[in-house]
């Protein structure tokens, strides 16, 4: 009966050593070196060994003294020692106490038992040395250009001068994953560039991509580097050797691109182009460059410590090895018979974008729209819009029968909708809200943030009643944030989500009366403005819509608005379906516009415009005490109608239209922007 202590025993490749072993030898026990947290995914994983009967959790911590064995080690033939940092974006610390002090303690460990000692270096310790790399070799006099490759350098040196030690040192090259399955663990080495080839797929696949001379790789798959480690650790005889797991053959970079490449649908490379790589190391030479590389690799998710260690100044020799294995059956398959089988097992489990919405002819079809202030006005000409679309919308309003029957319209039409009564301005009740539509529907896709409150008064009349300005701020600004706060975190682990803001045209005007209001909504713009910044790299987007005055039963008792062109709620919805289709930054009206380049030409001009239309249009019947109006935007509180503020734009809106005629031409002209 052989026995056998590992080291890394549950991680990628040390698994599938274990499993080797096991059906290699019916009768071989292994003791896997776990740490007390880890010890469930152990027990799992050992349910799932064939044989699993036969490895035992031995409780310690690589980087500890002794390895933190509390009792004493059980006997062992021999010690595999997988148990490293693998990672190239490691600091010097980290990666010194697993691979060169975890080291030391496994070397003092199989001295005590007396076992062999099999040690699982890396091809990395031939740094940047030019030319034929043997597996005799060792220091050949060459730099060590990162963390990982000085401390598998000095692990290995640990190895070959440790005394009363009989010792095997194995140097796998890049390991990707499963060839027959693609499997993988993590995003690693090559499988970085992914993401960016991913993108190149959507350009046309006949497109002649030329490729930079970033010289050739050495890719092996994992099956292949456990079934070669398990064959040679069973042989005997073969004490104080190097073996290299290798491609016996370099692999060109441009070969390995094109074969990911035929595998994604993206462009195929047409060879790379002579020299580039001497200018590539030119221009890092130069001031500022270094930095702006490192930033452009980090947009493509590919860390800068990463970029510089896909391609190899060695070429590999493995004669030794491959003379150890012949007659075992075990070779290393050429990269572009199982590029495919990679590529598909990393787009269905590994890519970061991969539970984003599949592209469809629709953007809208098949999409989960959330939309507050559901029950009437734009939110509910909205909730139809994009349900005869083929999205299913999740209506959101304060009052429970107007929001009921506001979704029985939208299902009578045949669209899917599904009602969710909530006081935003409660932080309970959105909690509850974004943990049951989470529950029910497992993501939302789009956030329409239409629910609104608009006072209109005048700030010399509003010195006593702070509660407008704390409630107006409470729906149109805390309330549409805590909804994205609740749903950013599923959001960005989608890596997919848009949110449209129904902001308002008074933004822009800046009218007066309305200072909670415009505040309210100005403040929304800018929370949205830093949170699309920061989330860019996640696919969350925003969209800010400076909506005009939509033409609803709230506005009907002015007869000022009457003689104004008003759009009604359908055509507002179109604006909204418009910011959920193509995702602009925001939209702004004609008229939002020309105020906003008349306060950058003529600021004076417009105060006075302005100042005219307070003087000319009073306050509101409730700030004059004559009712209890309050004018009230969409969703706010019930979901209503129009688009605040609604009894002042029209004042405005007249001084802009009676300005002299080649103004008032070009403010009627000038197309809303798209941005």
């Amino acid at each position: 009966m052989v026995s056998y202590i590992v080291t890394g025993g549950t991680g990628f490749l040390g698994r599938r050593v274990v499993q080797g072993l096991l059906d290699a030898d019916p009768e071989a026990i292994v003791h896997v070196l776990v740490r007390a947290e880890s010890l469930a995914k152990f027990t799992e994983l050992a349910e799932g060994w064939h044989g699993g009967e036969r490895v035992f959790a031995l409780v310690g911590d690589l980087t500890a003294e002794r390895l933190g064995l509390r009792d004493q080690a059980p006997k062992a033939d021999h010690v595999i020692h997988l148990g490293a940092v693998y990672d190239m974006t490691a600091d010097e610390h980290t990666a010194h106490a697993a691979n060169v002090a975890g080291t030391r303690s496994v070397i003092a460990l199989a001295r005590e038992l007396g076992a062999v000692l099999h040690h699982v270096s890396s091809v990395a310790v031939a740094g940047d040395h030019k030319g034929k790399f043997f597996e005799e070799d060792f220091d050949l006099g060459q730099n060590l250009t990162s963390p990982y490759h000085r401390t598998k350098f000095a692990a290995e040196q640990l190895v070959r001068e440790s005394r009363g030690v009989r010792w095997r040192v194995y140097r796998p090259a890049i390991v990707v994953g499963d060839s027959r399955t693609g499997e993988m663990d993590k995003i690693d080495g090559p499988y970085y560039f992914f993401s960016a080839i991913a993108k190149l797929a959507a350009l046309p696949s006949d497109l002649p991509m030329p490729l930079p001379d970033l010289g050739a790789t050495n890719i092996v798959p994992v099956d292949y580097v456990a079934a070669a480690m398990v064959e040679l650790v069973r042989k005997s005889g073969l004490d104080g050797r190097t073996f290299h797991l290798v491609n016996p053959r370099p692999q060109p970079f441009d070969a390995v691109y094109n074969a990911l490449a035929a595998a994604a649908g993206a462009p195929g490379g047409i060879g790379p182009v002579p020299g580039s790589g001497l200018a590539l190391n030119g221009l890092a030479q130069l001031p500022g460059v270094p930095a702006v590389r490192d930033f452009l690799l980090s947009q493509m998710g590919i860390p800068p410590e990463v970029a510089p260690h896909v391609s190899f100044a060695s070429e590999f020799v493995s004669e030794s090895t491959q003379a150890q294995l012949r007659g075992s059956g075990l070779s290393v398959p050429p990269f572009e018979n199982y590029a495919a089988r990679l590529w598909q097992y990393w787009r269905a489990n590994l890519d970061p974008n991969r539970d984003r919405p599949a592209d469809s002819g629709d953007p809208l079809s098949g999409r989960i729209v959330l939309i507050t202030g559901a029950s009437s006005g734009i939110g509910l000409a909205t909730a139809h819009a994009v349900a005869r679309r083929g999205a299913t919308v999740l209506m959101v309003a304060r009052g429970r029968a107007d929001l009921l029957a506001a979704a029985e319209s939208v299902r009578a039409e045949g669209g899917a909708a599904y009602t969710y009564p909530c006081d935003i301005t409660d932080p309970e009740s959105v909690d509850g809200l974004v943990r049951a539509m989470l529950a029910d529907h497992g993501h939302v896709d789009y956030l329409v943030n239409n629910a609104g409150r608009s006072i209109r008064r005048s700030v010399v009349n509003s010195t006593d009643r702070m509660h407008d300005f704390e409630r107006t701020m409470a729906v149109n600004y805390f309330g549409a944030v805590r909804l994205i706060l609740g749903l950013l975190p599923s959001m960005r682990a989608r890596r997919f989500g848009h949110i449209v803001n129904i902001s308002s045209i008074a933004v822009q005007t800046k009218v007066p009366r309305f200072a909670a209001y415009v505040a309210s909504k100005s403040a929304l713009d800018n929370f949205s403005e830093i949170a699309a910044v920061e989330n860019r790299d996640a696919g969350i987007t925003f969209t800010s819509v400076r909506m005009p005055l939509v033409r609803t039963p709230m506005i009907a008792p002015t007869d000022l608005y009457r003689s104004l062109p008003v759009p009604d709620p359908d055509r507002a919805a179109a604006i909204v379906v418009r910011a959920l289709e193509d995702r602009p930054h925001r939209i702004d009206t004609p008229v939002g516009t020309f105020a906003q380049a008349v306060d950058l030409l003529m600021p004076s001009v417009k105060r006075t415009i302005l100042h005219q239309g307070f003087r000319m249009f009073g306050e509101s019947h409730a700030a004059r005490g004559v009712s209890n109006e309050v004018a009230v935007s969409p969703g706010a509180a019930e979901g209503s109608s129009g688009r605040g503020p609604l009894t002042l734009l029209g004042p405005v809106l007249l001084p802009l239209m009676a300005l002299p005629n080649p103004a008032a031409r070009v403010a009627r002209v000038v197309p809303g922007l798209q941005w």
